[in-house]
C-alpha cells in the first residue's frame, strides 16, 4: 500500500496531478479543492489511497491526512466507489463534508456528482455517528450547521435531549459572558 508520496507537481489534467517522484511519476486523482491549489513545479505531499481492482491500479490523494481518512469512511458505504467518494470530497473542505454528514445535510452530499438522494441518505445514515459531532459553533449564524465544543452550555443543552437546532436557538439571545450555569439557566427559560 502506498501511505503517501512526495516529490515535484509535474502535471495537471482532468482532476489529477502527475507527482514526479525522483524521475518516477505517480498518477493521483485529488479532490477539487487541492486541484486547484496545487502548482506546477512545486513540491507536493500527498496522503494517498492505492485503489486495486482486477484490470486497473488508481491513487488517490489528499493534502491532509483527515481528508484521507474520510475518504476511506465514504468508500465503506455501499453504492459509494472511490470516484463518488472524491466527488463528495470536492464538494468542499474535509471538515465541510464531514459536518454536512454529522448535521444529516442529505442535500450538501447530493450535489456531488455522480451521488443520488438514496447514495447521499446512505452515506449519512452509514457514517453519521463514525464522524463525531460537528466542530465549530457560531452564535450568529441564522442555520447552525456546525458545534464548537468549548461551548459547554450547548453541550449541557443536547445533554439534557436538545437537539442541536434546538439548543443553538435557545441560546441565540444569552449573553455568552455569562457563566455556563446561568446560561443554561436564560435558555431553558426561554
Amino acid at each position: 500500500m502506498i501511505a503517501h508520496i512526495r516529490g515535484v507537481v509535474a502535471e495537471k489534467f482532468a482532476g489529477s496531478v502527475i507527482v514526479d517522484v525522483q524521475g518516477v511519476g505517480y498518477e493521483v486523482a485529488v479532490p477539487a479543492g487541492d486541484y486547484d491549489a496545487l502548482t506546477l513545479d512545486t513540491d507536493v505531499k500527498l496522503y494517498t489511497y492505492h485503489h486495486v481492482r482486477e484490470q486497473a491500479e488508481e491513487l488517490f490523494g489528499f493534502s491532509s491526512l483527515a481528508a484521507k481518512k474520510l475518504f476511506e469512511l465514504l468508500i465503506t458505504v455501499q453504492g459509494i466507489g472511490p470516484k463518488a467518494a472524491l466527488a463528495i470530497l470536492s464538494l468542499g473542505t474535509a471538515e465541510q463534508v464531514r459536518n454536512a454528514i454529522a448535521n444529516s445535510d442529505v442535500a450538501f452530499i447530493q450535489r456531488a456528482s455522480g451521488v443520488g438522494k438514496k447514495s447521499a441518505e446512505r452515506v449519512v445514515v452509514d457514517l453519521a455517528d463514525k464522524v463525531g459531532l460537528p466542530t465549530h459553533y457560531q452564535q450568529t449564524a441564522a442555520v447552525q450547521t456546525e458545534l464548537n465544543t468549548n461551548d459547554e452550555a450547548l453541550e449541557a443543552l443536547m445533554a439534557l435531549g436538545y437537539t442541536l437546532a434546538d439548543a443553538t436557538k435557545a441560546l441565540e439571545g444569552v449573553d455568552t459572558s455569562l457563566p455556563t450555569n446561568q446560561r443554561i439557566t436564560e435558555a431553558l427559560r426561554s
